[in-house]
């Protein structure tokens, strides 16, 4: 806690509240990064994309404790155990990174200690800049996973008068493996993103090049590599998932093309071949060496986010990867993206490290103060707070899940079979009414 005079961070308490697998990723390991040796508590907020114990197994991160709560519960342990936490990382979607500063604003008002509190961003930032930086506004600590991001999130928050202090140079903290030192492609990995691209012509014409590239290729192995399985969510939902489509390929599928899952590091362990429409994988795959490929066949779009990797060398097509092409990565894109190929990786969370120190020894924070305010986003802040079941003010609504001070087994039981319900509806359900509606 702020004012401590505790010299070591290895008795340090961090608390992660993350709303998916991807996410909670990002949150966990960037605790670690900059917090080490800490006890680390994990909440998984729930909803739609709550990771399943296949995924966090997939995932491969530990917590010395993880329990699923509602905002309002997070907001309550929050309240009632302020002193047992020193570090509180919101590993979330903007909009609720924003509904819990405000409740912890109002959660830690008037109290002369309170957490450091630290969010920030899962991958690339190619869309909603401002959007998304505006809704983390108010953290004590803004990640940037590079020296690029960083300064485009100053010069956002600097151009509508709001403090860019907290604004602080990282990278993405689940880098690493063995550097790539084959010389000869035999395995190609697609790395496959849940909503880009989000149609099924496009997706259709994806994996039918890939099915193309093995075919043309018997000598190496393609890989589909996948992020969920049919009836899971990650970060974004996939309403087209490749494995239902991989039935329609006319003829079947070659014998030298399979579909994976499984951590992305290990998988990166048997690539030669990088190729993603723009995946974060990219860029776990530059920093390893190993050759990258951002696709250009749907064009370069901001919809698609490969427009992030313009200058990068690595933009080229099927029709190139057909004809044996490696693309060589430019090394100054590269540097100015948080992947250091170059080494020193651990030396980029230094800044994180020296502030979130400096800021715990400090005699006290300032109340956590937010860009959107009642009299700056009238407007937009209400209805943000009221998606997490928020009043205006950063308190529970009446009737908000987990409000109650202590439920009864009956209605615990009534809020599993809800929970279980909504999960089926929104994962299963909704996808099958909205393909149909496009006949």
């Amino acid at each position: 806690m702020p004012g401590s005079t505790t010299t070591s961070q290895s008795s340090l308490r961090v608390a992660v509240l993350a709303d998916s697998d991807t996410r909670w990723k990002w949150g966990a390991l960037t605790a670690h990064r900059i917090v080490t040796d800490s006890r680390l508590s994990g909440f998984l907020l729930r909803g739609r994309a709550t990771p399943t114990p296949r995924q966090l197994q997939e995932v491969g991160v530990t917590a010395d404790s993880l329990a699923e709560v509602t905002a309002v519960e997070f907001l309550k342990e929050m309240e009632r155990d302020a002193e047992e936490y020193d570090v509180v990382v919101l590993a979330l979607v903007g909009g609720a990174v924003q509904a819990m500063l405000h409740g912890l604003a109002r959660a830690w008002k008037g109290r002369a200690e309170r957490p450091v509190v630290v969010t920030g961003y899962v991958g690339v930032v190619y869309e909603k800049l401002a959007d998304g930086l505006l809704l983390r506004h108010g953290a004590d600590l803004v990640l940037a996973n590079s020296r690029q991001d960083a300064e485009r999130f100053r010069a956002v928050y600097r151009g509508v008068g709001a403090d860019a202090s907290g604004v602080t140079e990282t990278a993405l903290p689940f880098l690493g493996g063995a550097e790539y030192t084959r010389s000869d492609p035999y395995t190609v990995v697609f790395a496959a993103q849940p909503s880009v691209p989000d149609n099924r012509r496009d997706r259709m014409y994806l994996l039918e090049r890939m099915v193309q590239h093995a075919r043309l290729h018997p000598e190496r192995e393609v890989l589909l590599k996948l992020r969920s399985r049919p009836g899971e969510h990650t970060t974004h939902i996939e309403e087209l998932p490749y494995q239902r489509l991989a039935q329609r390929i006319e003829g079947g599928l070659p014998s030298n093309f399979r579909l994976v899952y499984g951590n992305m590091g290990e998988v990166l362990d048997r690539t030669d071949l990088l190729v993603t429409v723009s995946s974060t994988a990219a860029l776990e795959s530059l920093h390893r060496r190993i050759p990258t490929v951002v696709l250009t066949d749907n064009g370069v779009r901001e919809a698609l986010g490969n427009h992030h990797f313009i200058g990068s060398g690595c933009l080229a097509s099927w029709d190139e990867l057909d004809a044996g092409h490696r693309p060589v990565p430019d090394p100054v894109w590269v540097s100015r993206q948080g992947v250091a190929a170059e080494g020193g990786y651990e030396r980029a969370f230094d800044e994180a490290r020296d502030r979130v120190r400096e800021l715990l020894t400090a005699d006290s924070l300032p109340p956590i103060s937010p860009y959107y305010t009642l009299a700056t986003a009238p407007g937009y802040l209400p209805g943000i707070l009221a998606r997490h079941h928020l009043d205006r003010d950063g308190s529970p609504l009446p009737g908000a899940p987990g409000a109650d001070k202590d439920p009864g087994p009956v209605r615990q039981i009534v809020r599993r079979a809800a929970r279980g319900a909504y999960r089926h509806g929104v994962q299963r359900v909704a996808p099958v009414i909205r393909r149909m509606g496009e006949l």
